[in-house]
């Protein structure tokens, strides 16, 4: 009698057991999924893409004489890493490339220093490029006694009496694609710049093939603030749509001191550093204060931040070219990277600034290979926003 009755007494507590057992394992099962979905819903909101500023456009930009502002204020910033090997036989090796490599490396003149200095008040000023000639030269009468009249007359140093530069409103730039991605491409492309106050969005759309059937969109999206530097990028993502293939969201962060890659590695963040999408806009402005950089054989460098690396791009000024856009000719300047285009690596981009259109991009390039390309004319003038 005694067993029985101690195992029915004993079947109770192991379904109670059980049971205990059974709320352990859904508690915890529970608490897992919780925290995957918590990270699932931080992956998707990292994924999408920033709300984007809206604007009307009223008017097409006039070709003009381009403006004359004040200078921009000129950063120091730390020195940037040794450049990648020039696309083309360079005319000139750096002497550090040559130098071993246990000494340190003399750091490359900074973008601050690629000009020589201004000349002492006593010396005579450098003439101004010829377009700015005009609006530069005062009238030189001589002026027999000092007065109203004569402080009116006298000659300003060139630049001194120039308005600051006014970051403008909505500005969008209307492209027609040609190229060769396996074969005969065409499409459109857009860069589109947009300000609310100090913050700033740059977004460049890419469509290869029809509108209705695309082979491939691609939205590049730059956000961050203004500067007294320029643009300072704070995230920068890319989506990209490819026929037959899935689709594609990558975001960059820029923390402080380091961006942060989509893949998680975090690289050094120099000052002035750009993304693939904020950098024709940072050229812009600089071309706009620093008219004098846009001359034939000077170089651009600065820090570019794209998916795969953080590294200093070099931009050599080939002169200036014409380029046929669908509304005329307009003259440019010639801006092509020193970095190799490399199957599978990151794309390069050929980029051509047209002072009279505010030294706004006529054209862009964009080439991984010689058979793989895509060319951005302008297929009309440039569209502004409402004030």
């Amino acid at each position: 009698m005694a067993g029985p009755l101690t195992g029915r007494a004993t079947t109770p507590r192991r379904r109670i057991a059980w049971l205990l057992l059974l709320l352990a394992v859904l508690a915890a099962h529970g608490c897992i999924t919780a925290e995957l979905a918590d990270r699932m819903d931080r992956l998707a909101s990292e994924a999408a893409m920033p709300e984007r500023l809206q604007a009307v456009y009223v008017r097409e930009l006039q070709p003009a004489a381009p403006p004359v502002v004040a200078p921009a204020p000129v950063a120091q910033p730390k020195p940037l890493p040794p450049a990648a090997p020039a696309a083309s036989a360079p005319k000139q090796a750096p002497a550090a490339a040559s130098a071993p490599a246990a000494p340190p490396v003399e750091p490359e003149p900074s973008l601050a220093q690629a000009e020589p200095p201004p000349a002492p008040a006593s010396a005579p000023p450098e003439a101004p490029p010829p377009d700015l000639v005009a609006a530069l030269t005062p009238a030189s009468a001589p002026l027999p006694e000092p007065g109203p009249e004569a402080e009116a007359a006298s000659s300003p140093e060139p630049g001194a009496s120039a308005p600051p530069f006014e970051w403008p409103g909505a500005t969008r730039l209307s492209y027609k694609l040609t190229g060769n991605v396996r074969g005969e491409v065409h499409g459109d492309a857009q860069v589109e710049w947009l300000r609310e106050g100090l913050r700033y969005q740059v977004h460049v759309d890419v469509t290869v093939g029809l509108p209705i059937a695309p082979l491939l969109t691609r939205r590049s999206s730059s956000e961050g603030v203004l500067t007294e530097q320029g643009l300072e990028p704070r995230r920068y993502d890319e989506d990209t749509k490819q026929a037959f293939r899935d689709r594609r969201r990558l975001t960059l962060r820029f923390d402080p001191d380091a961006v942060v890659l989509p893949d998680g590695r975090r690289r050094e963040r120099w000052p002035g550093t750009q993304d693939a999408a904020s950098q024709f806009v940072q050229l812009s402005w600089l071309f706009t204060t620093r008219p004098e950089l846009l001359r034939e054989g000077g170089t651009i460098e600065f820090g570019l931040a794209l998916p795969r690396s953080v590294d200093r791009w070099t931009y050599d000024v080939l002169g200036e070219e014409p380029v046929t856009t669908l509304f005329g000719q307009v003259d440019a300047f010639h801006l092509k990277p020193r970095r190799l285009s490399r199957p599978g690596g990151e794309l390069v981009a050929e980029i051509w600034f047209a002072p009279t259109l505010r030294y706004l991009p006529a054209r862009i390039r964009i080439q991984q290979d010689e058979q793989t390309f895509v060319d951005l004319v302008l297929s009309r003038k440039p569209e502004l926003g409402a004030p």
